[in-house]
């Protein structure tokens, strides 16, 4: 990997791995429907130079259909139920959880698509699986808190599998860009109704409105813009390495600006769980597989 590719990858995950922050500071003031109405309009705004175009304008129409669909269970609903979780986990907790994302990806790959799982694959859901008991453990244990934020997560991570598993049935063949921006276009429209809910009394705080227009177009629109780019001059098997850097960023910056604490338990389970994602998603054996061609080599 060039320097320029581990550098926009660094700071993919950085972007992506704060995002978490921003919504634990925005949504309270916000308010959950509201703050994912912000955010999709905004990152569509993002993209919009991308879809004006003739040939993503024909793409835009002939796939509405799929793209309404990715933008509710991609986008619409994730958000909102990772909104509801900020608003009791830390921002840390809410990076490792979202984790799970690669792990539900290729349960549901396998299940809906017929993709094989290799005994690899499944030994690392197990260890996802085990990963998340532990930290559910001791939220709701040791924590005293409800799983039902946990929940929340969980399900938003299994809506992106099911959205991975949609753009490879239906959206193969289309730019990823113009998915991005269709689907968050979509969800923006979808959602719409739903900002009367909880639409502030008050005119939330400047620094919420900064949480929030960082998430919005920082950890949403230009993130994936970026990590489109970094598949570009990396290749996808290298730019799905971020989910590594996410739970480590999300991690560091709860520390450093919210003042988060994770027990020895949130660790350990957040191992398991990027463990779980090292072997379904084969990185695990492609290192190995490097090492062992690196040592039959001295």
């Amino acid at each position: 990997m060039s320097n320029r590719a581990l550098a926009a990858l660094l700071l993919l995950g950085a972007i992506w791995g704060a995002s978490f922050m921003f919504m634990r500071v925005a949504a309270p003031e916000f308010g959950i429907f509201t703050l994912v109405e912000l955010r999709t309009v905004l990152a569509t705004l993002v993209f919009l130079p991308f879809l004006v175009s003739q040939s993503a304008r024909a793409m835009l129409k002939a796939y509405w259909r799929p793209m309404a669909v990715l933008g509710l269970i991609n986008t619409g609903v994730p958000f909102i139920l990772f909104n509801y979780a900020s608003l009791h986990l830390q921002s840390g907790v809410l990076a490792i959880l979202n984790a799970t994302a690669p792990m539900f990806g290729a349960l549901i790959a396998m299940l809906w698509l017929n993709d094989r799982l290799s005994p690899s694959g499944f030994v690392g859901l197990v260890c996802g699986f085990l990963g998340v008991v532990l930290i559910s453990f001791e939220k709701a244990v040791g924590a005293s808190l409800s799983l039902i934020p946990i929940l929340a997560v969980l399900g938003a991570t299994c809506c992106y599998g099911f959205g991975a598993c949609l753009l490879k049935k239906s959206l193969a063949g289309v730019k990823p860009v113009v998915v991005a921006g269709g689907s968050q276009a979509w969800a923006s429209l979808l959602l719409c109704p739903l900002l009367f809910v909880d639409f502030p009394s008050e005119l939330p705080s400047a620094l919420a409105w900064i949480n929030a227009l960082a998430l919005a177009i920082g950890g949403t629109g230009i993130a994936y813009l970026l990590y489109f780019y970094v598949i570009a001059i990396a290749g996808p098997a290298k730019a799905i390495m971020v989910g590594y850097l996410v739970p480590l960023f999300g991690i560091v910056w709860g520390f450093f600006f919210l003042g988060e604490r994770l027990s020895w338990m949130d660790f350990s389970g957040g191992g398991l769980i990027l463990l779980g994602i090292s072997l379904t998603s084969g990185v695990a054996q492609r290192g190995y597989r490097w090492a062992m061609g690196q040592s039959s080599m001295q």
